[in-house]
């Protein structure tokens, strides 16, 4: 990666923790009251009818007898966009079927790209550190990514690759059907919730996406650069737990 991709790198991380704005922080919510609140979301009125997106030329069409299963091998050859024919492997999901939470990342990275599993490298380490913590097993919840396939040098995903790719995430969701959707960092967060906002003013609160609730928290890869912030991922997970079973984690 040459000098000039990891300084924009850099500064869209600082953009995702909130250093970049200068905004007032949101204030803090406790982990006893999760709010729901409305995003700034453009409703994907076809989730549940139709292709996924709502796009004339989506991929994805209604099939009632299809399962999680059955749609990884419908789409696990696709090349609708540039970087299908550039990975190693494709990365569907890994996790329960039928997960009361799912968790979103953004792209699979070298790790991902080599094993076909999305979070198995060091960011993948921690995020099931941080499961563990919460009294989750990776087993239990569902992980995904926006993309299926990993960007050249683990750039940051290209809107029109998303946009491409949107309507898989959108089935999975459909098809999995979670209480919660957890968007690990400020892509992931963008391209669901439909929002420019940073991600330190997402945070402390659930956001409405067709009727799901979803949680936004920093990406565990940004917690490899910036440690000051697992003190409020934990925040995060605590609400999350509280508002799962009502369970209090200090």
């Amino acid at each position: 990666m040459s000098s000039k991709e990891k300084l924009k790198r850099y500064l869209a991380q600082r953009v995702e923790l909130g250093a970049g704005e200068a905004v007032l922080p949101p204030k803090k919510m406790s982990a006893k009251s999760p709010v729901m609140v409305s995003s700034p979301v453009v409703k994907q009125a076809t989730l549940f009818g139709g292709p996924a997106a709502g796009l004339e030329d989506s991929p994805v069409r209604p099939d009632p007898n299809r399962t999680l299963e059955s749609f990884y091998r419908e789409i696990k050859d696709c090349v609708r966009c540039p970087l299908g024919h550039t990975r190693t492997k494709f990365v569907f999901g890994v996790g329960n079927p039928n997960a009361d939470i799912m968790f979103v990342g953004e792209a699979p990275g070298r790790d991902e790209d080599l094993q076909g599993k999305p979070f198995v490298g060091r960011a993948g380490k921690l995020l099931d550190k941080i499961l563990e913590a919460t009294g989750f097993a990776r087993n239990e919840v569902y992980i995904a990514n926006v993309l299926k396939c990993r960007p050249p040098e683990n750039r940051d995903p290209q809107p029109d690759e998303m946009e491409t790719c949107s309507p898989y995430l959108l089935e999975q969701i459909r098809l999995i059907n979670p209480k919660f959707i957890v968007c690990l960092g400020r892509i992931a967060a963008m391209q669901l919730l439909k929002t420019k906002l940073a991600l330190g003013r997402l945070r402390g609160t659930f956001h409405d996406f067709n009727g799901f609730k979803v949680m936004v928290t920093y990406h565990p890869a940004a917690l490899l650069r910036f440690a000051e912030y697992k003190k409020d991922v934990w925040e995060d997970m605590k609400m999350l737990r509280h508002a799962y079973d009502g369970t209090e984690l200090k």
